[in-house]
């Protein structure tokens, strides 16, 4: 079996009004890596899953190797060699590693030979890169081992073209290398072909042969890696330059770091299920200072944040705010000046039916200016949203516009005018960028470095490590809720950081410099 060439033919997909795909016509060469960009909305995963049978398209056609092929179902694409892996995991928890690949076959034997299907698997890990125990459970299994499982269910059933939807988004940096190293021998072998959806030009330029750019569902650009820069794939992904608002100016100063404004000492936070996914951590976060925590995906960053903005209650623990105790109360955060930017704003700081100015007032719509003698003042309300849409570069139909009607960006610095009105003594952020265009991760990221600047303590979580390295002052490391490393960021070292995300070093916390008396460990 050889590896596909794979070409979509003016390929257009609506849902009711919505062009999602508006004529693209993309071509894979068989034997090679090829890196799919765009922001969130591009179209990108509309398009594989058109490929795969998922999706009907509305118009244009799919080629494997010259020929049009009708992809009506995922079966179909099966038997055509083609596979996918997509971006939230398939596997059954409640089944071993072995169960799951057997299982990825789509036809099980009512009794199963398993001594001969344990000698097929074990025949078929040793042609893998990587390697999991077969009688394991998902429920064993790290996120990024879980990754792998979902890689390998693909590759037992020997695809000739393999699509994967942001695989590396639950892996470590080491992890990551490993798995597109991998693939790409698999590829340059003439096994198969891949197509990479992910956001990291890192990984484009490491990794990629091709890489083709989708915006607002057409192909803007697609090209041989060799032949253009990140910066030129960035302005094909965000459209012409100089059409985009100029983000605030970024500048680090070099600032003197304050008295600790966040104290977490020994908190426990329990998870959905009961298990404990914070566990007894301990952190402080001074005034001036960016402090970022790394991590692989669902090590307890949703459920510290959660626990820091007043959405789940502590287990046991505490949190002080300029040495006063902190609950997030609505009176402590006007008290302390506390402002946070949750993950997924339009969800958990946002009323999506309201309109952006009475979002904007969420604040402070109880006391003056917007408020007097228990009355709201609708006018003043008004013209504070105009004025922060102003100041902000908010793109909407007006401060009366309902606020899930805005973009994605447009919702974050909505919310972050919100927030930064005033003089933020703290600030809670949770992957501030996460699907959003360059523009507005520059605008987004030179206000949390002004806030800052201004000498505000932020609290930086996130799982793009560059955005970490890039913001903060200190990294530390979360791994099964608790902090188990702790850098400056100018002295971080990538390596060593995924190895403490990916639990391969955890225990005492390592003596790394630190400044003095910026983490205090336990009597």
């Amino acid at each position: 079996m050889t590896a596909l060439a794979l070409d979509t033919f003016n390929l257009t997909k609506r849902f009711g009004a919505f062009t999602a795909l508006d004529g693209v016509s993309l071509a894979v060469r068989p034997g090679t890596v090829h890196a799919l960009l765009g922001e969130n909305g591009a179209g990108k995963s509309t398009l594989v899953k058109c490929v795969v049978g998922y999706h009907r398209p509305d118009g244009g056609s799919v080629l494997l190797d010259g020929r049009e092929h009708d992809i009506a179902s995922p079966t179909v694409a099966r038997s055509l060699g083609i596979g996918m892996v997509y971006q939230h995991f398939t596997v059954v928890p409640g089944l071993t590693v072995a169960e799951n690949l057997l299982l990825a076959r789509g036809q099980v034997p009512l009794v199963v030979d398993w001594r001969a299907a344990r000698s097929e698997l074990e025949a078929f890990l040793r042609t893998t890169p990587f390697r999991l125990p077969l009688d394991a459970t998902p429920l064993d299994l790290s996120a990024g081992e879980k990754q792998k499982l979902e890689i390998l269910k693909q590759l037992f059933l020997k695809p000739r073209l393999l699509i994967l939807d942001e695989p590396t988004s639950v892996l470590t940096p080491q992890e990551a290398d490993e798995v597109l190293g991998a693939l790409r021998e698999r590829a340059h072998g003439g096994a198969t072909s891949i197509v990479l959806i992910t956001h990291k030009f890192r990984e484009v330029t490491a990794y990629a042969d091709d890489v083709s750019v989708l915006r607002r569902g057409k192909l803007v650009a697609s090209t041989r890696v060799a032949d253009t820069t990140a910066e030129k794939l960035a302005e094909a992904m965000v459209g012409e330059r100089g059409t985009a608002r100029d983000p605030v100016a970024w500048q680090r100063l070099p600032n003197a770091q304050g008295a600790p404004v966040l104290q977490i000492r020994d908190l426990t936070v329990l998870g959905d299920r009961g298990e404990q996914a914070v566990r007894a951590l301990r952190l402080d976060v001074r005034a001036g200072e960016i402090v970022g925590v790394a991590g692989v995906s669902g090590n307890g960053q949703r459920e510290l944040m959660q626990a820091l903005t007043g959405q789940r209650a502590p287990e046991s623990g505490n949190v002080q705010v300029d040495g006063q105790p902190y609950a997030a109360t609505r009176a402590q955060n006007h008290r302390h000046a506390v402002r946070s930017l949750p993950e997924e704003p339009l969800a958990n700081a946002c009323v999506g039916e309201l309109s952006v100015a009475r979002n904007m007032a969420l604040r402070g719509f109880d006391r003056a200016p917007l408020s007097q003698s228990g009355w709201m003042r609708w006018g003043r309300v008004a013209q504070r949203a105009r004025e922060l849409i102003q100041e902000y570069g908010v793109k909407t139909q007006g401060e009366g516009a309902a606020i899930r009607t805005l973009s994605g960006g447009n919702v974050q610095r909505a919310v972050l005018a919100r927030e930064l009105s005033g003089q933020a003594r703290l600030l809670l952020v949770a992957n501030p960028v996460f699907g959003l265009d360059f523009a507005a991760v520059a605008e987004i990221h030179a206000r949390l470095m002004a806030a800052r600047n201004a000498g505000a303590a932020v609290l930086l979580i996130s799982e793009d490590l560059d955005e970490l390295l890039e913001l903060s002052d200190r990294i530390v490391v979360i791994s099964e809720g608790r902090i188990v490393h702790e850098t400056p960021a100018p002295q971080a070292d990538r390596r060593t950081l995924g190895a403490h995300m990916g639990g391969k070093a955890h225990g005492a916390r390592d003596a790394m410099p630190t400044a003095p008396g910026v983490m205090e460990m336990a009597a």
